[in-house]
């Protein structure tokens, strides 16, 4: 049996690697998330590669038959991405400019596969999923960002939570959207 690492604090990664069954432990990455990339598929995917990496780095010992994945998301409204944001203003900001919109979810993973502190073999691959919003009122919004909910997420909503009653549809993989395209690791990393 292979060993997972997840290189992600993400608490909604791990529970969806839980709830796939898959047994794993978490080790942070400490990863440069600067990335010059121009497109949104690039950087998550460069993102997702770099934090996979640290973690190998941190492993370079002889750890063996060893999988580590590593995973970035962000939100895209128009060809801008919008991160996590820095405080409440910034989240208000997000979310006024996502109301009554479709924007899109990408997520990175990359899968490293580590025989004796060695990368044998790497994969990164992104999904993209769209999601609609409905429109909010600036109360909506005002409440919302004081829940304190958005200020971890990228976008400042997470559709798992409190922001679902304002998201009205999806086209793609919802678990793209929480964090991890997890079906999509599972047919990839199945032996």
């Amino acid at each position: 049996m292979m060993n997972i690492i997840l290189a992600s604090g993400s608490p909604r990664r791990r529970e969806l690697l839980a709830q796939a069954g898959f047994e794993f432990k978490v080790e942070v990455s400490n990863a440069d998330e600067n990335v010059i990339e121009e497109s949104p598929e690039q950087m998550v995917e460069e993102l997702a590669a770099r934090k996979a990496e640290a973690v190998v780095r941190l492993h370079n010992k002889a750890e063996d038959n060893c999988l580590v994945i590593g995973a970035d998301t962000i939100v895209v409204l128009e060809g801008k991405v919008l991160g996590k944001p820095v405080d409440e203003e910034d989240a208000k900001t997000m979310l006024a400019s996502l109301s009554g919109r479709t924007h899109q979810v990408y997520t990175g993973v990359a899968l490293f596969y580590v025989k004796k502190g060695t990368v044998e073999k790497r994969e990164t691959f992104h999904e993209c999923t769209d999601v609609t919003m409905v429109s909010m009122s600036e109360q909506e919004i005002a409440d919302y960002v004081a829940s304190g909910d958005p200020l971890d997420k990228a976008g400042a909503y997470g559709i798992q939570g409190p922001a679902a009653v304002f998201i009205s549809g999806i086209k793609g993989d919802y678990y793209n959207v929480v964090g991890l395209p997890i079906s999509k690791i599972y047919h990839k990393i199945r032996i």
